[in-house]
């Protein structure tokens, strides 16, 4: 990676790559927000990298940015760093998946290709990291995600969970006590249509669980 793109440019790049996931640019705020720095900062950077050769976003004033090929191939590259290494953490390390996210920021910037190479080869040229993420190939391509949100599971439908959407470290506990873990096969048993409260049974568990919104938008599962 270029000695020019920094830490702080990676970030903001990642970040960028995260929010626009669903096709929408990022705003200035949410990307304050995503980063904890001001909207002024945001806006200063944002120019900074619509104005490098090869500009790294597409920016405009009140539009929000995109990534540009050049951007997206950087986050990527960012992104596929940080998922090997909180797979490597935890399958080598013994690291738990809910300790793995800020280890792997400290370190996604500082990696080489070699030692890139070499986690990916000591973790079995895994797919997924800890948390289900996809991790992006070394010709950095995202490979596609099928999964769907478990809040749009139907009575009587079962599934596989493959991701989380969080790196809260309580949040994932609680996941993991619930048994909401990559790869638990689960059971939707009733759904109320009026406040989107389900009961799911997790394989391996006797009692039934009840989920709310909070957790069930942020798991997503191969419906079997």
């Amino acid at each position: 990676m270029s000695d020019l793109i920094t830490d702080s440019i990676q970030d903001y790049l990642k970040s960028i790559y995260d929010l626009t996931e669903d096709g929408q640019p990022a705003s200035t705020t949410s990307l304050a927000l995503s980063l904890g720095v001001k909207p002024a900062s945001v806006t200063g950077m944002l120019q900074k990298l619509a104005s490098l050769k090869p500009p790294l976003v597409n920016y405009h004033k009140h539009k929000g940015a995109k990534l540009t090929t050049k951007g997206r191939q950087v986050a990527l590259e960012v992104i596929r760093h940080h998922r090997l290494l909180e797979s490597w953490l935890v399958q080598t390390l013994g690291y738990s998946w809910d300790e793995v996210h800020k280890e792997a920021e400290k370190l996604e910037h500082v990696i080489s290709e070699d030692f890139e190479r070499r986690i990916a080869a000591a973790i079995g040229y895994s797919e997924r990291d800890p948390h289900g993420d996809l991790i992006p190939s070394a010709n950095l391509v995202m490979p596609i995600d099928e999964s769907v949100s478990l809040s749009t599971l139907e009575s009587e439908q079962e599934a596989t969970v493959r991701r989380v959407a969080a790196q809260d470290t309580k949040f994932l506990r609680h996941l993991e006590e619930l048994g909401l873990i990559p790869g638990a096969r689960l059971k939707l048993l009733s759904v109320s249509r009026y406040d989107q409260v389900m009961g799911v049974q997790v394989r391996g568990r006797k009692e039934m669980v009840i989920l709310g919104p909070a957790i069930t938008k942020r798991v997503f599962v191969e419906i079997l």
